[in-house]
């Protein structure tokens, strides 16, 4: 081959080396199982494009409706993720046992800044699958609720805030200790937790997620948004999204409360404080008659009456039953009915029980709270109930003496009262 051949062979070579380059990128590989001649002929999918967001209002009182409409792209389906400014604390504590090792991990997750009102709006299509989780009943799963309806990709503000991490352990939990702090939680492993953390804060399917985004041929879409009476005050943020880098410029409606309402930062609740004030009065008045403060009946009532954390409510009524037990207090003491020895060794106990209960209400969840705390009220209502039938009271002469003396007494005292005046 002479030098003038060579030459024009790889002349070639590289003039044609580029354009079948350029064909390669330009036809990427058919879809598996698709033909190739088939595959050239399907529409390109539409590139994800930001969806644009209005709100037919910017304030609200007390809460309300808000009427969210927009435009997404065509065949993409358009979630809101909806959150308030306020932040509460919230927790999980993980016993589920290990499915491979079947070891219990005793892990206390701790989140100070999670949203005061959180939720993902979801196509109305969506509907069944949410229906499905709500039959599943307490084990339901968030993540796997946000996975089955796509409105996992909308799930974002609360996977940003930090997370603390405890080895519980019995030991720490007798001296009142959360027990020993873990290393910082990566990135993925903090989202996933904080799943587990919003779930257990909010509890419910509907509180957490809620299918009303309804969504046309063309992309454009509307969708209402409730914000309860009663919950946080302060802007509510909201943003739609139509995956992870399609996601809009975010809107923010502001709520406002007036007295009577008072919002409970710790509660990310607020309340009309004129209810729970008579409700309290006449429970505080039979507890402090039963020699009880009241606190084992107003905790029971303010779970059942208003949407507030146990922990919370925990929290909240031992202080208040310090009101009623130092005017009881006093007022027993001038009818001679207290015996000292006996009161002083019972709250020594009470200062420890005081130091451990408070770490225990992050470990078990509303339901267990309630639970135990039902069947404790229960078996003491019918061992008192049993106490107090003839029978019972005939065979126990010292309760009945016991009983006439307290009673002897209360007259000598209200006897020398009457002399003094």
């Amino acid at each position: 081959m002479t030098y003038k051949m060579l030459a024009a062979l790889a002349a070639s070579l590289l003039l044609s080396y580029p354009v079948a380059h350029a064909a390669d990128q330009a036809a990427p590989a058919a879809p598996q199982g698709v033909p190739a001649a088939a595959a050239a002929a399907m529409p390109a999918a539409a590139p994800a494009v930001a969806p644009t967001i209005t709100v037919d209002k910017t304030s609200l009182e007390n809460g309300g409706v808000i009427t969210v409409t927009g435009q997404g792209t065509p065949g993409k389906p358009v979630f809101l993720e909806v959150f308030n400014e306020n932040k509460v604390r919230g927790s999980h504590f993980d016993k589920t046992p290990n499915k491979e090792t079947g070891k219990i991990p005793y892990k206390l997750y701790l989140a100070d800044e999670i949203p005061a009102f959180y939720r993902i709006y979801v196509p109305t299509s969506a509907q069944p699958i949410l229906d499905k989780f709500k039959k599943e009943g307490r084990g339901w799963s968030y993540s796997g609720a946000l996975k089955e309806t796509g409105g996992d990709v909308a799930y974002s503000e609360p996977g940003k805030r930090a997370i603390i991490v405890y080895q519980a352990s019995l030991a720490a939990s007798i001296v009142g200790s959360r027990g020993e702090l873990l290393p910082a939680l990566d990135d993925k492993e903090r989202v996933r937790r904080s799943m587990q953390v919003v779930k257990g804060r909010f509890r419910s399917v509907d509180r957490t997620i809620v299918a009303s985004v309804d969504q046309k041929d063309d992309g454009s879409f509307t969708a209402k948004v409730m914000i309860p009476q009663g919950v946080a005050p302060g802007k509510y943020v909201i943003t739609a999204v139509t995956d992870k880098k399609a996601v809009s410029a975010p809107l923010a409606v502001e709520n406002k409360i007036s007295f009577p309402m008072r919002y409970m930062s710790n509660a990310g609740t607020s309340l009309n404080i004129f209810i729970p004030f008579f409700i309290v009065l006449a429970l505080a008045t039979f507890g402090v008659l039963m020699g009880a403060g009241g606190g084992f009946i107003i905790n029971p009532v303010m779970l059942m009456l208003f949407p507030l954390p146990h922990n919370i409510v925990a929290g909240t009524v031992t202080p208040t039953v310090l009101f009623s037990q130092a005017s009881g207090v006093i007022n027993y003491s001038k009818i001679k009915f207290i015996s000292w020895k006996v009161g002083i060794t019972l709250g020594i106990a009470m200062l420890a029980g005081g130091f451990i209960g408070p770490v225990l209400t992050s470990m078990v969840t509303v339901d267990e709270f309630k639970f135990v705390f039902g069947w404790i009220l229960f078996i003491l209502a019918a061992l008192m109930f049993w106490q107090t039938t003839p029978g019972y009271m005939s065979k126990n002469k010292k309760e009945t003496a016991i009983l006439k003396e307290f009673q002897k007494r209360a007259a000598e005292a209200a006897a020398a009262k009457a002399a003094k005046a």
